[in-house]
């Protein structure tokens, strides 16, 4: 194996459109990708709301969460992430699958949600670093800066219980579950 070469990942997209592509992405450090399980369950709980939502995928890392939105229906996504080996893949993946209904950008997540949408989201997928404290953060900023839609749901990955995560008072748990050693949690937005 040589060193400098960067390891490469793979990804499958579960259903949909694309059902069963698949795709490589390069690994990055602290990149957890959501596992096939977990995104088969986050999209059974979401079962009738992805067709064309507006979604957002801050941390986007694989590209999983976008690309198997996208399979599903959703309408338009704007995913986020600050490496731009991330950014140019899922461009990359994008443009071999001829979907034209997202926008990939390199930036900082907390940098984009300190600025006002044009439109709000009915969707937005968090999976930040663990141990950043990057989750609280974003979440206060999603809902005082105008991101999200009146009843918009919010999925989050972290290494805490729901119970132990500090979210914004207008928003209600609708499911979690544990995967190994990361909780991930179904919120909505009560307006």
């Amino acid at each position: 194996m040589n060193p400098t070469r960067p390891q490469q990942g793979q990804l499958r997209i579960i259903a949909g459109e694309w059902r069963s592509r698949r795709f490589t992405f390069t690994e990055q450090p602290g990149l957890r990708p959501t596992p096939d399980r977990v995104r088969e369950t986050l999209f059974n709980w979401l079962a009738g709301r992805i067709e064309g939502a507006r979604c957002l995928d801050l941390f986007t890392g694989s590209g999983a969460l976008t690309l198997e939105s996208l399979s599903r229906g959703a309408g338009f996504v704007l995913a986020c992430d600050t490496s731009r080996e991330v950014v140019q893949s899922l461009r990359g993946h994008l443009a071999t699958l001829g979907c034209e209904r997202a926008e990939i950008r390199q930036q900082d997540a907390l940098q984009l949600l300190g600025q006002a949408p044009d439109t709000a989201f009915d969707m937005v997928f968090l999976d930040p670093p663990f141990r950043q404290d990057l989750l609280a953060t974003s979440c206060a900023a999603l809902e005082a800066n105008g991101w999200l839609a009146a009843h918009a749901w919010i999925y989050t990955e972290s290494e805490l219980p729901p119970d132990r995560l500090t979210m914004p008072a207008s928003w209600q748990l609708h499911r979690d579950k544990r995967a190994g050693q990361v909780w991930y949690c179904l919120w909505q937005r009560r307006a």
